[in-house]
């Protein structure tokens, strides 16, 4: 917050970041969020948070935000110290369930078991406070961590929320279009080709708008098509070897920058963490400023960064 306030305003195209999760990791450092004893206070502590992201964001800049939900209670005969684990840089605490506190000290109407909502939760609470909710997208994990969980099913993704201060804002569909599949760009070519044919599932006006990226040298070559990235992203977890237990993979958040943002713009993450935000921004030619609370974790992200920009390659 104190960094976030002394930043100009409307400076930044781009944020993209992932907040501490609700009760799920001690960190270690007094003050930070993700302990907070109920879902409202974690939620009112982002509220605010976002505040200043939302003045710091230029008025067509995008904020991406990833969230992982969490239950209400560990489960019966579930033991403190059965519950957490150290792991990670600097010895901090990774809890293994939601919360190692009374569920009445949580919230009210929860119950034991209850998947709490905190993603949802935060997003109703940023759009009620001025953000343009555009859009969930699913991150499917194909290495998702296993459960020992037998009364559902295990957990394989999390939310990204795509959110805007202007219903009119800057992105590049073109940067993250994705190729179609073999079938289905075989029937596009043979529509293009055919003056009766139409694109299956498509309208008029979508049939005319892909001959026109056909033309204009979008569709690459004969035989493949592309089309707007679809909204669920499938990309494995990445494990760092320097310890940071939560860091994203670099190709989850190719998408945000190069669609979020161009060469140049600036692109800011307020829980920088290892800094793969700014691996990956930097690498594309944009310019970034991180916000973190471990020292530590600063300067594992300064070693990443600088690294890929000589390589020129993020991994």
């Amino acid at each position: 917050m104190e960094v976030l306030k002394g930043m100009e305003s409307v400076t930044a195209q781009c944020c993209v970041t992932s907040p501490p999760y609700f009760r799920l990791r001690d960190y270690g450092h007094a003050g930070q969020i993700g302990l907070e004893s109920t879902p409202a206070e974690y939620v009112e502590r982002l509220v605010e948070v976002f505040r200043e992201v939302w003045r710091v964001l230029k008025d067509d800049g995008i904020l991406w935000l990833n969230l992982g939900d969490s239950y209400s209670s560990c489960g019966k005969n579930r033991t403190e110290a059965q519950a957490t684990a150290k792991t990670g840089l600097g010895g901090g605490v990774r809890t293994q369930c939601a919360s190692l506190v009374q569920l009445s000290k949580l919230s009210k109407g929860l119950k034991p078991k209850d998947l709490i909502g905190i993603p949802w939760r935060v997003a109703f609470a940023l759009q009620s406070d001025g953000w343009y909710l555009r859009q969930d997208i699913i991150w499917s994990k194909p290495n998702s961590m296993p459960e020992s969980t037998r009364d559902r099913c295990s957990r394989s993704h999390e939310y990204i929320f795509m959110l805007t201060k202007r219903p009119r804002y800057y992105y590049d569909y073109e940067a993250v279009r994705e190729p179609m599949t073999t079938r289905r760009a075989s029937a596009l070519n043979w529509c293009r080709d055919s003056k009766e044919g139409e694109v299956p599932g498509a309208n008029n006006k979508q049939h005319r708008l892909e001959r026109k990226d056909k033309q204009a040298g979008h569709g690459r070559r004969r035989g493949v098509g592309f089309r707007n990235k679809r909204d669920v992203w499938t990309v494995s977890t990445q494990p760092y070897t320097a310890a940071h237990f939560a860091t994203f993979p670099p190709k989850l958040i190719e998408p945000c920058v190069l669609a979020g943002s161009r060469v140049g713009d600036l692109v800011i993450d307020p829980f920088s963490g290892a800094g793969t935000t700014g691996l990956v921004s930097v690498v594309h030619g944009r310019k970034y400023l991180g916000i973190e609370l471990n020292p530590e974790y600063v300067a594992m992200s300064e070693a990443r960064i600088e690294a890929a920009t000589r390589q020129g390659v993020l991994f």
